[in-house]
Parts: C-alpha cells; structure tokens; sequence
C-alpha cells in the first residue's frame, strides 16, 4: 500500500567511467627540472589529472563525468569552473573508497549481483535484459558492476563513520517535541517577549533546504526553484514547518531541514536575515532564498530579546501540569485514488491522459469513482475503491500528501505523479485526531538525525580531504588533447 512504503531506496548512478593506465614513475631526482619532467611524463603518458594518496584521477574520468551530465540533459556552466568541480568530487570519492578499502569494507559478489536484481526489477527487467541495456550503452558489464560495488562500499564506510556514530538523547527528543508543540498549537501559543526597540534580539529560525550542485545547468536550478516555490507555497498554510521538511526528505533524501535555534542576527547567515529581518514570529519569509549551495525555505518560529529565557508553553506539553506526555491534535484524511504504475509502455503522457478522462467522467457524473478504481486501479487498495483508510500528516509520499490536502471534500484532484506512477485523488471526509506520543518521538528522532548528520557529514568530508596527500597535475586539458 502507498502509505507504508517506509524505506529509502537505493539510487544507483550508472557512470560508466574509463581510467588510462598509470605507470610508475621515478620521483628519486633532487632538482626541480627533473621533476618537471616526471610529472611531464605523468600528464603525456597516463592522461593523470591528479594523485589523490598512493591512486590518482584521470581527465578520461573527468571526461566521462561530464559526458554523463550532458546526457542526463544537465545544461553545464560555460565558465570553465565544471571539470574543477567535478575533479573536487572525484577527489573525495577516491578517498572515501581508499579510506573503506582500508577499513575492510567489502561488497561480495553474492551481494553484489542482488543488489544488480534488485537494480533490474526496478527497471521491470531481467538480469539478462538489464545487461543488455548496460552494454547497449557503450560500457562493459564489468565496469558497471565495479563501479556499483565502489558505489556500494563507499556507502558503507559513510553510514558507519557519520550516521553510525550519530548519538540521540532521550532529552534532546523531549525538547524537540516540546519546541514543535509550541508550533502545532498555533497562533494561541504564547511567544517569547519580542525585544524592545534598538535592543538586542534572538532569533529562532528553522529552513528547509533544496541542495544544487554549482555546477548544474539551468534546467536543474529551474526544477530546485519550481521545488522550493512548491515548499514555500505549502508551509503558507495549517502545517507544521520541520514536518513539511521531513515529507520532502522522504520523497528526495538529498533535501534537508532543520531548525537553527535561537540565535542573534550576528550569527545567523547574512542572505537569510535579509530575508527574515522583518518577519515575525509564526511566519514564513515571503521568498525562497538563494544560496550558491541551493534554495532555502525560511520561517521564523520565535523572536525573543537576547538572553531572555523560553515562554512556559515552549518547554511544557500543552497540559503543563501532567508530566505523562501528550498526543497533540491533528487533522486525518480519508481518501481513496486510482493509481497507474509507471511501466514499459506507459508513458507519463499516456498515464496522465487516461487519468484525465477518469475525472473528466466522475466530474460529469457518468462514472463513480470507486468503480473505476476497482476496474482500473494498480494499487492494492482498489478491490476496496481506491479507499486509503484514515491518514495522518507524514503517512504518504509529499506529492500525494499536498495534492490531497489541497482537495475540498468530495473533489477529484488533477493527475498527479509520485515515485509510484500517475494518481487521481477524492478526499471523501477529514476528522480530527491526535498524534501519539509514539509518533511524536519517531518523528522527532528523524528530524534530530537530520540535523545532526548534515553537520557531521559536512566535518567529516573536510576532515578527509585535509588529511589525504593530494596533488592535482592537468585538469584543464580533455583526454583527447594535448596536454598544455
């Protein structure tokens, strides 16, 4: 069923790389001229764009990264800044899987050609059509497979230096649930006493962050900012902002959020208090920021006066007089969908066509929507009508989840696609409910992770880089040319 697909999947990028061959070169001579001339040798005979430790990166690799871009239709900057970029990313990677090698990270072969049948019927294919489709398009099948395993390990050694050691207090899920019942309860929660005029003031900021990559072309800056509008669009309205955050990190892991905390404008970045100078506390800044790192989705949970301490209601569940924990009340929706799977030969063209005449005729009243659903629906739910049982925020995928909340009772939304296929959605009733004191803590243990890893990832990738030896030769030239 839609609402318990729970589990990130694996995104396996298929860049099929090609390395020249490095020969030993004797770096044993003591002038300078003699080493020009190895590292002459390095740049004309190996195509060596950098030594990165005892391996190196070749501009082949460079080349063929960029290749891969221009494929996946990425407009690239015609700045001259791409192939550093990408030598910069290369160069980490070459460390990390260094660094697991050396661990004793390892993917066997068993594991590996799962993980390949796993890949396969994803794509609705065999193994023997997956590989056909690998080497139709101009790699080896056993390139492929090492470069899935070094996709693998490097993986590995991530999760178990950052997220591995990634540590939760159950105080710190306790003041997290007692921030966002302060949210939750809206405009009725008392906030912190603003500061007086020409005093200093405290800051509580929280953002939901789109990351692209500077090298990205202008169809993928165009489809983050079309991302972050949709985000900004949707925290305008009764939602609670980090849990917003959370249902755009379930669709696309890369998106961040998290809460900044009270801090003094001095302290927070200069493009996000110009956004938020004249925001109050409760709202939303009235554009998405732009960074050189991606889009920012701002809103301001608390202005207070510096040094002044949290408002009752912040560090208190609503019933501050009961130290049980509280469900807070949220508002469920029962709605029912009729689901076409993206498949071989069904286009999103077609799926969107056929899903429009669906509306067309329960909106003219020549079809219910609930035989239709049974007759054509792709989902388990349709020998039930469609029908998804009660919902509560965060149970479905974000796409679903906005269009649905969109919907008065009764009406049929537009196509909408999800990472399962194509949808056309009925809201049937909306009640309200209450968010257990389970839920609350799951939710606030993966909002806490967020935040923490974003951090300590970012440590630990500078850590790497400053402690690996790196010398970058030729990056300017292509494989093909001659070397300057």
């Amino acid at each position: 069923m839609l609402c318990m697909k729970r589990f990130k999947q694996m995104s396996v990028h298929a860049i099929f790389i090609g390395i020249g061959l490095f020969a030993n070169v004797a770096l044993a001579q003591d002038s300078a001229k003699a080493n020009a001339i190895a590292e002459s040798k390095i740049r004309n005979i190996d195509g060596v764009a950098a030594v990165v430790n005892t391996g190196y990166v070749t501009r082949k690799e460079i080349d063929d990264r960029i290749a891969a871009l221009k494929k996946q239709g990425v407009k690239l900057p015609e700045d001259g800044t791409v192939r550093k970029t990408i030598l910069d990313r290369l160069i980490l990677e070459k460390i990390q899987l260094q660094n697991a090698e050396q661990e004793g990270v390892a993917v066997s072969n068993k594991e590996l050609d799962k993980i390949i049948g796993d890949v396969a019927a994803k794509n609705k294919l065999s193994v023997a059509e997956f590989k056909a489709k690998v080497i139709a398009s101009g790699t080896t099948f056993e390139r492929y497979k090492q470069l899935l395993r070094d996709d693998v390990m490097i993986t590995r050694y991530r999760e178990r230096e950052v997220e591995g050691k990634l540590k939760i207090s159950d105080a710190e899920i306790d003041n997290f649930i007692a921030e966002r019942t302060r949210a939750i309860a809206g405009a009725g929660a008392q906030r912190s006493a603003p500061a007086a005029k020409g005093e200093p003031e405290e800051i509580d900021v929280a953002q939901i962050f789109i990351p692209v990559d500077p090298a990205a072309g202008a169809g993928t800056q165009a489809e983050a900012k079309k991302k972050a509008d949709a985000l900004l669009k949707d925290a305008r309205g009764d939602v609670d902002f980090l849990q917003l955050g959370a249902m755009a990190a379930k669709d696309n892991p890369k998106i961040k959020f998290q809460e900044l905390g009270y801090r003094t404008p001095d302290r927070l970045p200069q493009l996000f208090y110009e956004a938020i100078r004249n925001t109050g506390g409760g709202q939303v800044a009235n554009t998405v920021v732009k960074s050189p790192a991606g889009y920012h989705v701002l809103k301001v949970l608390d202005r207070r006066a510096a040094g002044a301490s949290a408002p009752p209601q912040q560090a208190a569940a609503p019933d501050a007089g009961s130290p049980t924990p509280q469900n807070i009340p949220i508002t469920q929706t029962l709605s029912r969908h009729i689901l076409l799977r993206s498949r071989a030969g069904l286009s999103d063209q077609d799926a969107e066509r056929r899903l429009q005449g669906y509306r067309d005729q329960v909106r003219a009243k020549t079809a219910d929507f609930a035989e239709l659903a049974k007759k054509y629906s792709e989902d388990g739910s349709a020998p039930n009508g469609g029908e998804l049982g009660w919902m509560s925020p965060g149970d479905l995928v974000p796409e679903f989840e906005q269009a649905m909340n969109r919907l008065q009772i009764g009406e049929v939304s537009n196509p909408v696609k999800t990472e399962f296929g194509w949808h056309l959605i009925q809201v049937l009733e909306r009640r309200e409910g209450q968010l257990t004191v389970e839920k609350q803590r799951q939710f606030a243990r993966a909002a806490i992770r967020e935040r923490k890893f974003d951090q300590a990832y970012q440590e630990w990738m500078r850590e790497l880089r400053d402690n690996a030896t790196v010398k970058i030769l030729n990056v300017e030239d292509e494989a093909s040319s001659a070397p300057r």
